[in-house]
């Protein structure tokens, strides 16, 4: 049973290393139940533990939560990636491969909002390439009703409102 779950967060760890954007519990699923290595409940078992031994991070987005590997986690992989076999790493290769533009849009665009240090709500809008912020915008609003709003339609509008506000700048 414990072999089986270093198994699963070794996936986990080798997942993150090929890839050069966070992945969502749902894009881990996606795969490792997908082809049927494990349960939702060992997978998320084994996230947690990545997380309680800081090899892997979170990051809280407005709809989900975002997992990077630390560089702690970046080192443990690189010694063990051994531990997995060529077929799984070449299994994780191939669906990284197929499914990168999906996986990458899939977090390209990100909202939250919180109370601000005014106590006023403020909603933060970004636009991700990869790693590279494309837009960040902090738009101050006295609701929290309002900011949810504005994080809700940025995660459905928010690369056409990049594109359109583009056009009318340039």
């Amino acid at each position: 049973m414990a072999e089986a779950l270093t198994l699963y967060k070794l996936m986990i760890l080798y997942m993150l290393k090929r890839v050069n954007f966070p992945l969502s519990m749902a894009q881990f699923t996606d795969f490792i139940l997908g082809k049927g290595y494990t349960t939702y409940f060992k997978l998320q078992e084994s996230l947690g533990q990545l997380v309680e031994s800081n090899l892997v991070e979170t990051e809280e987005n407005h709809r989900k939560t975002l997992y990077h590997l630390t560089p702690e986690g970046a080192r443990t992989i690189h010694v063990l990636t051994g531990n997995i076999s060529p077929e799984i790493r070449r299994d994780i290769d191939a669906f990284l491969k197929e499914k990168e533009y999906d996986l990458s849009e899939d977090i390209a665009v990100r909202a939250k909002y919180y109370l601000n240090t005014n106590q006023e709500y403020e909603a933060r809008c970004r636009l991700l390439d990869g790693k590279q912020s494309l837009i960040d915008l902090r738009l101050t609003v006295p609701t929290k009703k309002e900011a949810e709003s504005i994080a809700n339609n940025w995660m459905d509008q928010g690369q056409e409102i990049y594109t359109a506000l583009l056009a009318r700048l340039l």
